[in-house]
């Protein structure tokens, strides 16, 4: 249920109007049920000085593009109310009219385009305003009695508008629907959400919580949990089972919804989401439409509903219908798209937003998985509102033409249009073995921060998390995982690929990088010390790439294998015939697989580094002291050593070797497979012949 949460104590260390409209807007904006992600928009009007040192009235409203959960004074907008007034007396105005007309309203140019929502804002008298998306309110506005069910809640206290896009004419509308009403205390917008307002701050808000409050309490006294949605049909699956079934699923749906562009998957098995797509009326309401405007661009209209029967379907049976259902999808989005295109549309990608599977839950989709939790979370806020309509009526939502016109209306796009341009590795996912040591996580780092996200696999899982909480602070998003692998051990192998699955989809890119290092005179070499080579820089890479190429088929999508050899793959290192012979073996079944992976699309690759001492565990053991030792010098020296050796007189930095790894990974190789690149300052005894 909602709660008031308005601090006084806060609210009075704050000194500006723009600060506690900021406050305001993060309250109602962190909770999800009041606000969608990126949606409703919150304004203050206020006195300013102006360039010319005279007081004008400004209304400060919501930055297009922002978060109400998180936006700061900086990104709301200031217009000058009286340039904005005059427009009341207009009859219409197109929305490409009105938003050059509010560009010129600006105080400042360098704020951002206001909301699309704006003149709502300046037509109703109220010092302080809310456009909200609450649950309870939709589900009011989105059944086929809402208003009369409004009524039984609130009396004459409100004004109900008809579905119209948010523009001029919804703005004008509301704004005369009140004059003509004084006595109303809020806006129900048929289809869409609520309007409140007060005189400070916090009546404001107070109102908005007071009637979201008695919506909810009138909603929750007419559900029936055992007959919500006409009641279960199907029972889910136990967890260790839907775990199971995801990570084969997953590789298969990824596929399947990534055409030109790649994406990356989020699974959800949340209680309302199983209540909901284990239903009897589940393929059916979900078929009606989109619960919000707000959600379409997130969401499409609809979900893709896929018809399986847990109890009596096998998981094989899911497999096989699951890249049919998506192609069908696909189709008729396309056809959906031809019916209602206007001139200049461009067609986003087919493929569904959202899958809903009984039993299992539900699997959403995004260029990001920050993307792909916004329409999963967008279609938690529908299942809501659907519950809450047809606890009250029967759940209606906008037309074809009507949601087609949200999801391409230019206003909406140019939400998206704010968003950073796509990277090199975006929409990819990285696995990197080693990831806790120098190479892994620089090799991490510059992953991320070419866009894509990263497993960081080590079996030091503490160093792991270290890199990957790193990556995920900077980046302010969940980028990077942190799993516990030993390279050796093939069922901890299998279930951090499974980690990579279920965390993000699949996985587009393996670093094979997990590394030891002993050095001994070969009369000296014990069969302890060959096998332990052998294990880890062998067999380790073999069981990672194994497990990486069977997903890699099972996706589709083609994949990239760079694996992080040594100069010793090519030269017979002194005092190193273990390790120099398995980094030989290293580099010739990169390319074995490079040889039976391009039929597939999959590159692989290997980069061959020389006494990359910076950062790694490597270095840090008795590896240091044995190489020192062949060379006759002190440990002290051997970095000197090294860097005397080069024919460039460098030494090699963990940067260095990657750079070379995302080369590999990279388009910028994309015709090249079963090759190899030294880094290595120039070693003459390691030229490659």
């Amino acid at each position: 249920m909602m709660k008031n949460v308005w601090n006084v104590l806060e609210s009075k260390k704050l000194t500006t109007d723009l600060e506690m409209l900021a406050y305001r807007s993060n309250l109602i904006g962190s909770d999800r049920t009041v606000c969608n992600w990126g949606g409703g928009n919150t304004s203050v009007k206020s006195k300013e000085i102006n360039f010319k040192g005279d007081e004008i009235d400004v209304l400060w409203v919501k930055g297009s593009g922002s978060d109400l959960a998180t936006i700061k004074p900086e990104n709301f907008t200031g217009l000058n109310l009286q340039d904005i007034l005059p427009l009341f007396e207009y009859d219409d105005m197109s929305d490409e009219e009105m938003v050059a007309y509010l560009e010129k309203c600006m105080i400042d140019s360098k704020h951002p385009r206001a909301s699309i929502e704006t003149l709502l804002h300046a037509f109703l008298p109220f010092p302080h305003i809310d456009h909200t998306h609450p649950d309870a309110i939709i589900s009011l506005c989105c059944a086929h009695n809402g208003k009369k069910i409004a009524e039984e809640i609130f009396g004459d206290r409100f004004v109900w508008v008809p579905y119209l896009r948010p523009g001029f004419k919804l703005s004008k509308l509301i704004a005369e629907s009140v004059k003509e009403n004084p006595g109303a205390e809020l806006v129900l917008m048929e289809k869409h959400g609520l309007v409140t307002w007060g005189y400070t701050a916090e009546e404001c808000y107070n109102k908005t919580i007071e009637v979201i409050e008695q919506a909810e309490a009138y909603i929750t006294s007419k559900i029936e949990e055992d007959y919500v949605f006409g009641g279960q049909k199907y029972i889910s699956l136990d967890d260790s089972i839907r775990t199971q079934f995801l990570s084969q699923i997953l590789p298969i749906i990824r596929g399947s919804v990534s055409d030109d562009k790649k994406m990356l998957l989020k699974a959800d098995s949340a209680d309302d989401i199983l209540q909901f797509v284990n239903s009897v009326r589940a393929k059916e309401l979900s078929s009606i439409g989109a619960a919000c405007p707000d959600h379409l661009v997130h969401t499409k209209r609809v979900p893709l509903y896929v018809e399986w029967d847990p109890s009596t379907q096998s998981l094989e049976d899911l497999k096989e219908i699951l890249p049919n259902l998506i192609s069908q999808y696909k189709l008729e989005y396309r056809e959906y798209f031809e019916r209602n295109k206007n001139n200049g549309d461009v067609m986003f990608e087919p493929a569904p937003r959202v899958i809903l599977i009984p039993g299992i839950g539900m699997i959403s989709t995004g260029k990001t998985l920050a993307m792909a939790d916004i329409s999963g979370s967008l279609y938690h806020r529908a299942i809501a509102v659907m519950k809450g309509s047809t606890s009250l009526g029967d759940f209606v939502s906008l037309n074809e033409n009507e949601s087609y016109n949200i999801e391409y209306w230019p206003l909406e796009l140019y939400k998206l249009s704010l968003a950073p341009k796509e990277a090199e590795f975006s929409r990819q996912v990285a696995f990197i073995t080693g990831g806790a040591g120098g190479i892994g996580s620089a090799t991490a780092k510059k992953f991320v921060a070419d866009g894509a996200h990263v497993v960081v696999a080590d079996i030091n899982l503490e160093g792991a998390q270290k890199v990957a909480d790193e990556l995920n602070q900077k980046a302010n998003a969940f980028v990077a995982a942190a799993v516990k692998m030993d390279v050796t051990k093939e069922e901890e192998v299998s279930k951090a690929i499974e980690h990579a699955i279920l965390t993000f989809g699949g996985i587009d890119i393996i670093v094979n990088n997990a590394g030891l290092a002993t050095s001994s005179p070969f009369e000296e070499t014990t069969l302890q010390e060959w096998e332990l080579n052998m294990n880890v820089l062998g067999t380790g890479y073999f069981l990672v790439a194994r497990e990486a190429f069977k997903l890699m088929q099972a996706q589709g999508l083609g994949g990239n294998m760079v694996f992080v050899g040594s100069k010793n793959s090519i030269y017979a290192g002194k005092n190193a015939a273990a390790y120099s012979s398995v980094k030989a073996l290293e580099v010739h079944l990169a390319r074995c697989i490079a040889s039976e992976g391009g039929q597939y699309g999959i590159r692989v690759n290997s980069v061959l580094p020389d006494a990359v001492l910076q950062g790694s565990a490597i270095w840090g053991s008795r590896w240091r002291e044995e190489r020192a030792a062949a060379y006759n010098i002190h440990p002290d020296q051997l970095e000197e050593h090294y860097r005397k050796r080069t024919t460039l007189l460098v030494n090699i930095f963990p940067e260095d070797i990657a750079d070379a790894i995302l080369f590999f990974a990279s388009s910028k190789s994309s015709k090249t497979t079963g090759s190899m690149i030294t880094v290595d300052g120039g070693v003459p005894a390691a030229f490659t012949r």
